[in-house]
């Protein structure tokens, strides 16, 4: 058996390994400004929070299939107005950057009406989709008004 490949000498590779790991895991972190961050900066999702917590809130009068705030992506699933149950509604917004800008927001939606017993696809008036990205801006915008003046 060659020397190298003992459970002892492996071992203490692992272990002079994870020491090098932990030193330099505390290298240069002590003396970081408590300067202002962007606020794109100040995330632990993959996207711009105040347009994701303003996406979610807005969506949210329909039940979520998928969120992935790495990804940016939240779906709905099918939403019927008690109002007017015979249209139902399905959105999905993609937040495509980390900054808050209008063009880092994509809403696209769907729509049915109910015929013959079924569902059929009905078009979207581009008014829509525009009317919810405003709201979402809006809300995202006055979000990050709250959390800097507060």
């Amino acid at each position: 058996m060659n020397a190298s490949r003992t459970p002892t000498t492996r071992l203490t590779r692992t272990l002079l390994a994870a020491a090098a790991l932990g030193s330099l895991a505390a290298c240069g972190g002590g003396d970081r400004p408590a300067a202002d961050l962007a606020a794109s900066q100040v995330t632990t999702i993959g996207v711009n929070s105040y347009l994701w917590r303003a996406a979610l809130d807005t969506v949210s009068f329909a039940p979520l299939l998928q969120t992935d705030s790495a990804g940016g992506v939240i779906v709905t699933d099918w939403y019927a107005n008690p109002t007017n149950p015979n249209e139902r509604v399905k959105v999905s917004v993609t937040i495509l950057d980390q900054d808050l800008r209008a063009d880092a927001l994509r809403v696209a939606a769907s729509r049915q009406v109910a015929q013959g017993g079924g569902w059929v696809d009905a078009p979207v008036q581009a008014a829509t989709v525009q009317k919810l990205e405003d709201i979402i801006l809006t809300k995202a915008r006055e979000i990050r008004r709250q959390s800097v003046s507060g």
